[in-house]
């Protein structure tokens, strides 16, 4: 899941195709006023006239004063905002735009990539592993709450479907304050009881509100802090690194946690990623079909230590809803 090179290239070939969109867009404008206001153009021509009385002053040894010459361009581009301004056009009509305004399209903020190429690097991995697919059929407006049954749990003394319209709730308030709270959660309950599939459309909500997103089986989580301790083929040439990304993207999803071959290795890195996250402030959602004694069991007791203390754990109750599907 590290960034190859040709993922990365992928990437700069999108900004390049922004950037000559907006180019394109901005010829169109220019045409368009140089038909609608002739004399916009006229003073076109004075400003490129005035540098070229620059550039020879400059080569036969006789520069113009600076202070001159910008007063001079300053006076025309006034005037020509002013004829923008008086024809309904706004005085920035024929700036050049772009879609991302604090990169400007390049993907980069000085030396940093800007978050708009991690959001793009996060998208294209979700279009490889057809995630985007999977949030067109998985999200709130497919959620269907009657899966779930009215009859009371005799242990709870709560409804499936009781329990269940609770945990929604207290997820569409995680997605609502996501910006101004960092909260875990974690959901454990049977095979089929909806646990990805809620996962899915908390993912979806804050995709949609342009945040990063990482969804990972435990599996494949397990398969990148191998590569990023040890090093594989398919390092990322670009020199970005996926374990990265899991600790600074604003939501890791973590599914199936319990799935995936366990070890001494597996849960010193699984804690350091959990911890990491914590430390600096970013939220994080796991399921498994584990119960907390099971988690307590498999995982070291710092990992159940900064899950009992740090997420809040709901129990999903229902049957198999993909074998109700089947069936119905």
């Amino acid at each position: 899941m590290n960034l190859k090179n040709s993922q990365y290239q992928a990437i700069m070939r999108q900004y390049d195709l922004l950037q000559l969109h907006h180019r394109h867009l901005q010829n169109l404008r220019y045409q368009e006023i140089s038909e609608k206001i002739p004399a916009y153009n006229q003073l076109e021509e004075e400003i490129a006239g005035l540098y070229a009385d620059r550039a020879r002053s400059a080569v036969l040894g006789r520069p113009s004063p600076e202070d001159s010459f910008q007063e001079h361009l300053q006076l025309l581009q006034n005037r020509q905002k002013q004829l923008l301004l008086d024809a309904g056009y706004p005085a920035d009509y024929l700036a050049l735009t772009c879609t991302c305004p604090d990169c400007c399209d390049t993907g980069f903020i000085g030396s940093e990539k800007c978050h708009c190429f991690k959001q793009a690097m996060v998208d294209l991995l979700y279009s490889q592993s057809n995630i985007h697919e999977v949030l067109k059929q998985e999200n709130f407006d497919t959620f269907d709450i009657r899966y779930y049954s009215e009859q009371k749990d005799r242990r709870l003394g709560i409804s499936p479907r009781e329990n269940m319209q609770s945990i929604v709730n207290t997820c569409r308030d995680f997605i609502s304050h996501f910006d101004e709270q960092t909260r875990n959660l974690l959901f454990y309950g049977d095979t089929g009881v909806g646990k990805t599939f809620l996962t899915n459309c908390i993912a979806r909500e804050l995709l949609d509100t342009s945040h990063t997103v990482i969804y990972l089986t435990a599996f494949h989580l397990v398969d990148i802090l191998q590569s990023n301790t040890f090093g594989s083929d398919d390092m990322d040439d670009s020199g970005e690194n996926m374990f990265d990304y899991i600790l600074d993207c604003d939501l890791l999803i973590i599914d199936d946690l319990g799935t995936e071959l366990n070890n001494s290795f597996v849960t010193s890195q699984l804690f350091l990623c959990i911890n990491e996250r914590l430390l600096a402030g970013k939220s994080t959602i796991i399921s498994t079909n584990l119960s907390l004694d099971e988690l307590q069991n498999e995982y070291s007791e710092r990992i159940f230590s900064r899950l009992i203390s740090n997420y809040e754990i709901m129990l999903i109750l229902g049957d198999d809803i993909r074998i109700k599907k089947a069936i119905s």
